[in-house]
């Protein structure tokens, strides 16, 4: 009889410890924020803003999270068959006897990314449109928080140099095949 209690009070403590289990294994999903790599090519037609500034800005598709970064790369030559491409911001010294400069920066917001070009006062872009006209770049828009193409996460530990374009396709795993141009 007492091995009978025994295991009617076990059976009760664990049927009484079983139903306080308030998980009820709900999954609640909120919006996935996620970024997946997105780059692509761009040839511009830049706006003329003064003789010693020129613009480009477009809009992104859709807003890019808070924690989104833009990389432009500017293509300044060709190595073999592969293009050489530099981060910006970037300075191209003129070479002349006023040592004048021309420098391609951007800036970005979640909505929109813009390119300026301006060059010091004694140089005149508008009279020089090699430096605005016929240029190449490369918009890669990368998520911040470690993941790369398809959500694939980054290796802990590793760090990755922006300035070096091969660096950065490699860690985040972009296919540069893959690549459009806008």
């Amino acid at each position: 009889m007492k091995k009978i209690l025994l295991f009617l009070f076990l059976g009760a403590v664990g049927f009484t410890a079983y139903s306080c289990d308030n998980n009820d294994d709900v999954v609640v999903q909120g919006t996935d924020y996620d970024t997946i790599n997105q780059s692509f090519d761009i040839s511009p037609n830049f706006t003329k803003i003064t003789d010693n500034l020129y613009r480009w800005s477009d809009d992104f598709n859709k807003p890019l999270v808070q924690s989104d970064m833009v990389l432009i790369y500017m293509q300044i030559g060709t190595d073999g068959d592969s293009p050489v491409w530099k981060l910006l911001p970037y300075t191209s010294y003129v070479g002349n006897g006023n040592n004048d400069a021309v420098d391609y920066i951007f800036d970005f917001s979640k909505y929109a990314a813009t390119i300026n070009i301006n060059s010091t006062n004694t140089f005149s872009l508008t009279a020089n449109p090699s430096y605005y006209q016929n240029k190449k770049f490369r918009v890669l828009i990368l998520p911040a928080n470690g993941t790369g193409t398809g959500g694939a996460k980054m290796a802990k530990g590793t760090a990755v140099d922006y300035n070096d374009y091969k660096s950065v396709i490699k860690y985040y795993n972009i296919d540069e095949s893959k690549i459009k141009t806008k």
